[in-house]
Parts: C-alpha cells; structure tokens; sequence
C-alpha cells in the first residue's frame, strides 16, 4: 500500500503510525510512515522538530503517551478506537484505524484528527452505554447532594470504582486565590495533600503548577509505568515510587478551558485503561460544571460579605457575625468603633476620588495595627473592629498604636471608641456603648476642628 497517497486521498488532518513488537513482547517506538499537509503544519509548528521524512521517530515531533498508547492498542489489537479531548487549548476528535502490514510482527495505524475550539456536545455523547450509564449515576448523584464536598467524594468514590484503583481522590484548584482542596472517598484532607507536597519541597499549589506542566499540554496522563513522570517530574516520580505506587492516572478537570481541578488514581487497572479514559473524558466534563458553580458562589458569598473599595468586610458580613455571637459568645471581646474625620469636607473640596482615596487609606491604618482581628466598613466613613479573645491590656495598646499612627499622617483622623467586655455581657449592648464613646471622641474633634464639621 502507498501509504502517502493513502492520507493524501482524506480531507481532513491524517497520518500513519508504524512500529515492531520486540522479541521481548514490547513495542519499539513509533515511526511516521505518512503525513498530509494538514499534519505536515502541525509538525512544523514544533520549531525544533526536523523536517519530515518517512520513518522518522514521532516523538522527534512530539510526546503524547496516551496517544501512543492508543496507537499500540488500536494496531496491536485489530481495533478502530475514538478518543474526544480537551488539549492544547482545542477540543481533539481523534479516530485511530489499523492497517494491514505487509512485514511480520510491524504494526501500522492511521491517525485521523479534527481540531475544534469549542465542545462539540454530540461528539462528548458518543460512549458506550455502560459507560454512558455510569457517569450518568455519577452526575446524578453530583447534583442531588446539597453538600458540596460530600457530593465530590461520593463522585471520587466512584471513579475509585471505575478505576479499580488503590487511592484516588480529586483535587480542586482556584487559580485566582491560588488555593486547593484534597477531596478523597472520606471527603476533605487537606493536611495529605500537604504532607504531598512537602515530600517535594512544594507548596500545595506549587505542585499544581507541575502537575499542569507535566501533562505537556494534553489533557491527561494514564500511564502503567512511571518513566514518563521520571522524565517529566523527578521530584514527583521519586514521591510515588517511596510511596510503592506504579500507574497513575492524572486528568485534568476543566470548564470553559479553565483549570478547575485534578482527579488522581494510582495503582488502577491497568488492562482496563481504555474505559477508564472514556469514562473520565465524560465524567470530567460534568465535575468540572459543578466545581465551577461551587467556585463562582464562593466568589459571589465573598464579594457579598466584603467592601470592594477598603478591601474588609462590609456591613453585610459584620451583621452576619453578630447574629453568630449572639448564639456563642467569646470569654473576652474587644471592640472599636472608628469614625473617619474630615471624610465630607474631602469629597466637597477634591471630589470622592480623592475621598475614596482617604478611606483606602484609613483601612490600611487600621490593618496596619488590627490585622490579625476583624475589621468591618460598618458604614459611609466607619469602621468596626471585633477582637475575639484580646485581653484588655492588649486592646488599649492596639487602641494607642492606632492613635500613634494617626498622629504621624498629614491626612488620616480616626474619631475612636475602644470598648472591652467579658463575662456575660450583651453583643449589642457592647456595640452600642462602643459607637457612643467614638461619637464623644468625634464630638471633641469638631469642637476643636469646627472648619470641618460636617454640614
């Protein structure tokens, strides 16, 4: 057969696949036999690749293990196999086709590709129908459960199943706080996650990072050996060999393209890698939705709960905490009523840029000596401090440091009222006493400051 005529004769993305079985039963690398224009572009876009020529190794072009070892699977076994993937940013629809060879023990395959830069849903559908009904109990299960973090153990639970494997669990990841969460079958351990990546001189989003680094732009590695992660990953392979495990299986989880999470197998099925990766292409796309949707209503909760100007707290959220202390009050409380002077005579003679100005700046007074406590903008140009557990000793020499500060600024002039409470006392009680010895202490700067009293 003309095996360059053969992929000249497709109009899509085409190329053909040679290797040998090794007396030892494995197999030699892979050659490419034949390429079409359409793959010809894509191979020169690796600008240390050669120029192509018929059997050439592939991975002079590139190194994909799941899609060699889909290659091996699909020639080996006399079997066309499909794989659908988010990769290097495009949605990959690979068919893989075995050709006859016309040499003992050499195996061809021809690798038929279309590249897509959204999800194309009907081909996501395509699986089998057991498959197909395992995600879907999956999903079903995702989204009937009212607790986040137990819904995601019940899903790891199961692709446990699927797997076969030894552990698993899925990884959350926000890149935008730089924050992850270890969810096993068990639910949340994030305290493994970090003995994790302490085994590796990492932070836990550190070894994120790497994890995204070594799948190499693919969307996932499912490997029954470890020389892969070896030649990737040093510091990781060393970690998963000092802790006896010999195949992983790493996928990304995403939603619009964005990195949401990790699923991580070891020790799985290695003669079922095929179903696995068919199941976790389907069971990955209905994960990824719901940890989006977790994220989106942290973020929503968060921006409803703080002051977008000062960077603290807002009103919402200090209500919120006095409701809470109502029901479980600290042995010890302090609290400091703060009140911004000048704030109107700023925004009438500069205008409320330079006022917003003057009250970034006040916050960060504040931070600079109650950082470690709870600060809350209760209003236009207030400021409200809750410390739990502060001796009294420990407030009023906060409360002075505060008043130091101050002092040594051109701009910035607290109206304070520092309050302390123990024993059985009333929250809002201890609230309103504290307002009514800052509003004293604003009385006494405008009897002093009459030319910015406010109108």
């Amino acid at each position: 057969m003309d095996l360059q005529k053969f992929v000249e004769g497709m109009d899509t993305n085409a190329s053909i696949y040679s290797f040998d079985k090794l007396p030892d039963g494995s197999f030699s690398e892979l050659r490419i036999m034949a390429a079409n224009n359409g793959f010809k572009a894509f191979f020169a876009m690796n600008p240390t690749a050669p120029k192509f020529e018929p059997g050439l190794p592939a991975r002079a072009f590139f190194h994909d293990p799941n899609f060699e070892g889909f290659c091996y699977r699909s020639a080996s076994e006399s079997k066309p196999l499909y794989s659908y993937v988010n990769a290097h940013g495009s949605w990959l629809t690979g068919i893989y086709i075995p050709l006859v060879s016309d040499k003992e023990d050499t195996y061809n395959c021809c690798y038929i590709l279309t590249i897509s830069p959204e999800l194309e849903s009907e081909k996501m559908s395509k699986r089998s129908a057991e498959i197909a009904n395992s995600v879907l109990d999956m999903n079903i299960k995702l989204n009937k459960e009212r607790d986040f973090i137990t819904s995601i153990a019940g899903a790891v639970s199961d692709i446990k199943e699927i797997c076969s494997s030894q552990l698993c669990s899925v990884v959350l990841v926000d890149k935008s706080t730089k924050e992850c969460t270890f969810i096993n079958s068990e639910g949340k351990n994030d305290e493994y996650l970090k003995g994790i990546s302490q085994s590796m001189n990492r932070t836990p989003y550190d070894m994120i990072l790497a994890w995204e680094k070594d799948l190499a732009g693919s969307d996932c590695l499912l490997l029954d050996d470890l020389s892969v992660v070896k030649q990737r990953d040093p510091e990781w392979y060393a970690s998963l060999v000092s802790n006896d495990i010999s195949s992983i299986v790493l996928y990304a989880v995403k939603f619009n393209n964005q990195l949401v999470g990790f699923i991580w197998a070891a020790n799985f099925d290695v003669d079922n890698l095929m179903k696995i990766k068919e199941s976790l292409e389907l069971s990955t796309f209905f994960i990824g939705a719901v940890i989006a949707n977790h994220q989106l209503l942290g973020r929503l909760e968060a921006m409803s709960m703080s002051d977008t100007l000062t960077e603290v707290m807002n009103r919402n959220a200090m209500s919120k905490r006095t409701d809470g202390l109502e029901k479980g009050k600290p042995k010890m409380l302090g609290v400091v009523f703060t009140d911004l002077n000048g704030l109107k005579d700023v925004n009438d003679r500069l205008g409320h840029t330079a006022g917003d100005r003057l009250l970034k700046r006040a916050a960060s007074i504040i931070k600079t000596t109650f950082g470690d406590c709870e600060i809350y903008r209760a209003g236009g140009d207030e400021f409200v401090v809750l410390c739990p557990e502060m001796t009294a000793e420990e407030l009023e020499s906060r409360t002075e440091e505060l008043r130091s500060i101050m002092a040594q600024t051109q701009d910035v002039s607290f109206a304070i009222g520092a309050m302390h409470f123990t024993g059985d006392y009333d929250i809002r009680k201890a609230l309103q006493d504290a307002d009514e010895r800052m509003y004293n202490d604003k009385q006494r700067y405008y009897e002093q400051n009459p030319d910015k009293k406010r109108r």
